[in-house]
């Protein structure tokens, strides 16, 4: 297996966490790694539902992120994928504090991938679980297509020879 280069790792996180949806809903990813990642959101009132609660469409993109950054790491470079299907099961609400949400890869095939996520708080009770088909796009939605979205230049090699 290639190694991760860990300069990329902390570039990529720069990159994705400056990203427009990002950025509105405050949400961080935190960890990267090899089959794994790591998403977090303090929540504030703009995460809320009208009954003062935390609106199930945050748990879906955050479920959703972390489902897919799981994935990353063990796709060569540039190659691309994006989220087919999303199942996110809403166990229990939450009105403060902090979500964590970790992603956990399952299974990368020729041209799709299957992740899952679980969100919890800070005391590690299940709040939300989800799992994520994603596709492989050859040439599509890579991280080159994010580093020209977003305005950057490059980043470092993905993985260190």
């Amino acid at each position: 297996m290639k190694q991760l280069n860990q300069e990329h790792i902390s570039a990529l996180l720069a990159l994705i966490n400056s990203g427009p949806y990002f950025e509105l809903l405050d949400m961080k990813v935190r960890e990267l790694g090899t089959g794994y990642s790591k998403v977090e959101v303090d929540l504030q009132r703009k995460h809320f539902n009208p009954f003062g609660a935390i609106h199930g469409g945050v748990y879906s993109s955050i479920i959703d992120t972390a489902a897919y950054w799981s994935v990353y790491c063990e796709l060569d470079e540039n190659i691309g994928f994006t989220s087919i299907d999303l199942s996110v099961s809403n166990l229990s609400m939450i009105r403060e504090g902090k979500i964590i949400v970790e992603g956990k890869s399952i299974k990368i095939g020729r041209s799709l991938c299957l992740a899952e996520a679980k969100a919890i708080d800070t005391d590690g009770k299940l709040l939300a679980h989800g799992t994520s088909k994603l596709m492989i796009l050859n040439g599509k939605q890579s991280i080159k297509h994010a580093i020209e979205a977003m305005g950057y230049r490059t980043l470092p090699p993905k993985f260190i020879d």
